[in-house]
């Protein structure tokens, strides 16, 4: 088991090399940047007996030409936050910093995470993977709204606004909702009507604690008081139980892939350039953070925040006629319909807060003052946020 630390900077890195319990292989050593001097380090590494994993932290660009070339030799490579590398070994009086001492501590920490590690995947690589792990993302959601809207018909008759009791939203561990896992333990208007209001509590808070959730008295008690009121139309059979378990079941699988697919596609991100610039923006989070990203790709492959707004499909279309209307034009609807929507999310998040010093905002208030209609003044904090996007991201991009 060998663990390399490269401590990147321009033009050279420092390497060093440890296996358990501190036994130092290579002491640190400089390589150059050069064809010549990334050749020797391929086969310096490769000549090591045993397996080995090589890490470096991602500064500017300057990590890119040894991580390619350490990954295109087939050797493991994982290029981690500095904020990581930061944060471990924090217990030393003195914080001494050279690129010897830090090699070791890269490498070190490479030992102690040996089995997290996250192979590194060349840029390019990483936005394609995003771009289509967004399109799988869309078709998940689609195939969501349909179970959900199934499993809601099927308790229309059995359990009617079951899936309104909860204002919880997604839990973030498994992406489960909280009704969801109720109508699971609780399938029937009758599993709750038909028991004492205190052996339902019992039963209610069983269930809170196992399933993780927070448990209140006075919920308990409204379920309750709710429940005698309805009649269903469907009888509390094996049958209908089944139906509803299996629904519920079906449903919350998806959740469950849809909150894996967000925290792999953030992984991802977060390997990108522009990620903590995009997480700085307001109303961003590391869903839409991801999707932005995946869907905007490349920000130094566009002339300016106008094509940007082309891409995304919410410019005006080109007069076909001088005798049309301007004020009857649309939007172009050319670009990509998953950025147009991950753009509308943001734009409701506006509206929600109302962040009165947030330019987007105070464009989209101006444009809702004058009397715009609601897709009009949405559309124009739409462009406007791609401006900004643009010219903040484009900021960080290494020149190409």
């Amino acid at each position: 088991m060998n663990a390399v630390g490269i401590d990147v900077s321009k033009g050279k890195s420092t390497v060093a090399v440890i296996q358990p319990f501190g036994v130092v292989i290579a002491e640190p050593f400089d390589v150059l940047h050069t064809d010549s001097g990334l050749k020797k380090l391929v086969n310096f590494i490769k000549s090591l007996s045993g397996e080995t994993k090589v890490v470096m932290e991602y500064t500017g660009t300057y990590y890119e030409p040894t991580a390619n070339a350490l990954h295109n030799a087939g050797i493991f490579v994982s290029v981690v936050n500095p904020l990581m590398i930061d944060d471990y070994d924090t217990n030393r009086v003195r914080k001494v910093k050279t690129d010897r001492i830090d090699a070791l501590k890269i490498a070190s920490f490479a030992l102690d995470k040996w089995m997290k590690l996250r192979e590194y995947t060349p840029v390019e690589t990483v936005r394609k993977t995003l771009q289509i792990m967004n399109r799988h993302c869309i078709k998940l959601n689609k195939i969501l709204v349909m179970q959900k809207n199934s499993l809601i018909a099927l308790l229309d008759c059995c359990f009617p606004n079951a899936n309104t009791l909860f204002t919880s939203p997604r839990r973030e561990s498994d992406g489960h909702e909280k009704w969801v896992d109720f109508v699971l333990k609780f399938p029937h208007v009758d599993s709750v009507a038909k028991l004492s209001l205190s052996a339902f509590k019992t039963k209610y808070q069983s269930w809170c604690k196992k399933d993780h959730y927070n448990y209140s008295e006075s919920k308990a008690e409204q379920i309750h008081a709710y429940a005698r009121t309805l009649v269903s139309t469907l009888p509390m059979t094996d049958a209908v139980k089944k139906m509803v378990s299996d629904s519920a079941k079906l449903l919350n699988s998806t959740l469950e892939a849809l909150g894996t697919l967000h925290s792999e596609m953030d992984s991802l991100a977060s390997q990108l350039p522009e990620y903590e610039t995009v997480m700085n923006l307001f109303a961003v989070g590391k869903v839409t953070c991801s999707q932005l990203i995946a869907e905007i790709g490349d920000v130094t492959k566009l002339k300016s925040g106008k094509s940007l707004v082309a891409l995304a499909g919410i410019d005006p279309p080109p007069n076909q006629s001088g005798k049309e209307d301007k004020k009857s034009r649309s939007i172009s609807k050319r670009g990509s319909p998953a950025l147009r929507k991950t753009l509308f999310l943001i734009m409701t998040v506006y509206l929600q807060r109302q962040p009165a010093d947030e330019p987007v905002y105070q464009f989209l208030d101006k444009k809702r003052t004058e009397g715009k209609p609601y897709k009009v003044y949405m559309i124009a904090a739409a462009r406007k946020f791609l401006r900004i996007y643009y010219a903040r991201v484009k900021e960080v991009m290494p020149v190409q």
